[in-house]
C-alpha cells in the first residue's frame, strides 16, 4: 500500500517512501523527521499503523530501495554498494508491524527485531493518541491538590458552609498563652479601619453571648450606618435620643440607652446624623473626650461596654479610644486585613501619649476563618506571630447563618443557637470574660 502526495504546480507526483512520515520533509528525501499524530506512517508490505506504535529508532527502519540517505543504499554507482557484500539469504527479514485486535491484552509485536518495552513505555506505545479536537481533562499541577468535581465543586463555588460540627472552632496551630486577669467593668472599643472585617458582627454577637452568661452588657453604636442598632432589632424611628445627641448636645447617656429583646443586653443607638458630627465638633473644646465623660456616668451599671467604631480613624474613633481601656481588633483571614494593623498601632500610640495612657490592644479575633483554605491558616499564623498574647484561640468561621441573622434583627445566639457561629461566639465570650465574677445586677 502506498500513500500518494500531491505536488505543487507542475512538479511530478511521487509516492512517500516507506518508513517516513507522509507530508514531512523526510518523505521528500531529507533528514528523518519526527513522527507526529497528524500524519500516517507508510510501512513496507504491511498495514498502516498508529504513529505511536511505529515510532521506533531510525536504525530499525528499513530504507527504501534506491534511497540516497539510507544506510543500505543499493545504487550501483556508489562505492559503498560495490564494496559491500551481498545480503545473507539466511538472515531473517524484519517482521512487518501488525495491529493488535481491539480489546486484546496481548503485548505488541517487536519492531525491527527489538523487544517492546514494558511498564509505562509499553502503555505509551500501545495506546492510540486522542484526536486533537477531543476534550482533554484538566491535569493537576504537581505539588497541588486536584480540583474538586461534582457536589464538592458546587459546595466550594457557592460558599455554602452548612452549620455542622465538622469545622473546628479553634485554629489548628493555636497555642493558649497566659493573659493578665482584667477586672470589671471593662470598656472595649471594637475597631479596625478596614471595612467588612466583622466589627459589628463581633460586637453584637459577643455582647449577646456575654449577656447570655449573665453579664450586663451595653453596646454603644458609633457607626453612622447604625448596623449594630438594626442588628439588635431596634427601630431607628422608635427612640428619641441617639449617640448624636450625646456627643453634640451633651444629652445624658442614660436617656439614650434602649433595651433589646434579650435579657442583660442594652444598646445606645446611632442614626445617620452621626455622619456629620465630626464637622460640627470641629471647633468644640475637648472634643476628643466627650464620649469619655458620657460613659463615666453609667459605667458602674454594666460589666462590659462595647463601642462599635466606624471603619475609619477619625474623630469618632478617637473619642472611642479616649473612653475605652481596651481595643478589640477583628481581623479577617485575608492578607488585606493585615495591612491596616500597623497604622492602627500608630494611632493607639498617639492616643496613649496624649489622651489615654491605659489604652492598649488586648484582644485580636480572627473572623471569617475558612479551614478549607491555606490562606486562612497562613493569615492566622502571621497574626499570632505579631500578637502572640492578644490573639484569641477561638476563631469565627465563615457561615451563612451569621450573615442571615442581622436581617431578622437578632444576634446569632437567638437566631440559631445551635449553629457554628453561635457556638464560636459563645466560646469567644468565655475566653474574653475569663470567668470574671459578675458585679452588676
Amino acid at each position: 500500500m502506498a500513500l500518494w502526495k500531491r505536488s505543487r504546480g507542475t512538479r511530478s507526483v511521487r509516492p512517500a517512501r516507506a518508513g517516513y512520515v507522509a507530508g514531512t520533509p523526510s518523505a521528500r528525501g531529507h533528514d528523518l523527521g519526527e513522527p507526529t499524530a497528524e500524519h500516517v506512517v507508510v510501512m513496507p508490505d504491511g498495514p498502516v499503523v498508529s504513529p505511536s506504535v511505529a515510532a521506533a529508532p531510525p536504525a530499525s527502519m528499513p530504507a527504501a530501495a534506491g534511497s540516497r540517505n539510507g544506510p543500505d543504499s543499493t545504487d550501483p554507482g556508489t562505492p559503498a554498494a560495490r564494496d559491500r557484500p551481498g545480503p545473507d539469504p539466511k538472515a531473517a527479514a524484519p517482521s512487518p508491524v501488525r495491529m493488535a485486535p481491539a480489546g486484546s491484552e496481548a503485548p505488541p509485536p517487536s519492531v525491527g527485531g527489538h523487544e517492546p518495552p514494558a511498564g509505562p513505555a509499553r502503555d505509551r506505545l500501545t495506546s492510540r493518541p486522542a484526536p486533537r479536537h477531543a476534550a482533554q481533562a484538566p491535569q493537576a499541577v504537581p505539588g497541588t491538590q486536584a480540583a474538586p468535581s461534582g457536589d464538592d465543586r458546587d459546595e466550594l463555588d457557592g460558599e455554602d458552609l452548612s452549620d455542622g460540627a465538622d469545622m473546628p472552632l479553634t485554629a489548628p496551630d493555636a497555642v493558649p498563652l497566659p493573659r493578665p486577669v482584667r477586672l470589671l467593668p471593662r470598656v472595649i472599643a471594637v475597631a479596625n479601619q478596614k471595612g467588612g472585617v466583622g466589627k459589628t458582627t463581633t460586637t453584637v454577637n459577643l455582647g449577646a453571648s456575654l449577656a447570655l452568661f449573665g453579664y450586663r452588657v451595653l453596646i454603644v453604636d458609633l457607626d453612622p450606618q447604625g448596623n449594630a442598632t438594626t442588628g439588635l432589632g431596634v427601630d431607628a424611628r422608635g427612640f428619641q435620643h441617639s449617640m448624636y445627641d450625646v456627643l453634640l448636645n451633651d444629652t445624658p447617656m442614660v436617656d439614650c440607652i434602649e433595651p433589646v429583646g434579650l435579657e442583660n443586653l442594652f444598646v445606645a443607638p446611632a442614626t445617620l446624623d452621626l455622619a456629620g458630627v465630626e464637622q460640627e465638633l470641629f471647633s468644640a473644646l475637648s472634643r476628643e473626650l466627650r464620649l469619655q465623660r458620657a460613659l463615666a456616668t453609667v459605667i458602674d451599671d454594666y460589666d462590659f461596654i462595647f463601642v462599635d467604631c466606624p471603619p475609619s480613624l477619625g474623630l469618632i474613633t478617637i473619642n472611642a479610644f479616649a473612653a475605652a481601656r481596651e481595643i478589640l481588633v477583628p481581623v479577617q483571614c485575608e492578607f488585606y486585613a493585615l495591612e491596616g494593623l500597623t497604622q492602627l498601632q500608630r494611632i493607639v500610640e498617639l492616643v496613649q501619649k496624649n489622651l489615654n495612657e491605659q489604652l492598649e490592644i488586648t484582644t485580636v479575633v480572627l473572623t471569617m476563618y475558612d479551614a478549607r483554605t491555606r490562606l486562612s491558616e497562613d493569615v492566622a499564623n502571621e497574626v499570632r506571630r505579631h500578637f502572640p498574647t492578644q490573639t484569641q484561640g477561638t476563631v469565627i468561621p465563615r457561615t451563612v447563618r451569621l450573615s442571615e441573622a442581622p436581617s431578622f434583627g437578632q444576634p446569632i445566639t437567638t437566631f440559631d443557637p445551635a449553629s457554628k457561629g453561635a457556638r464560636a461566639y459563645k466560646a469567644l465570650a468565655r475566653e474574653v470574660s475569663d470567668g470574671a465574677q459578675k458585679r452588676a445586677g
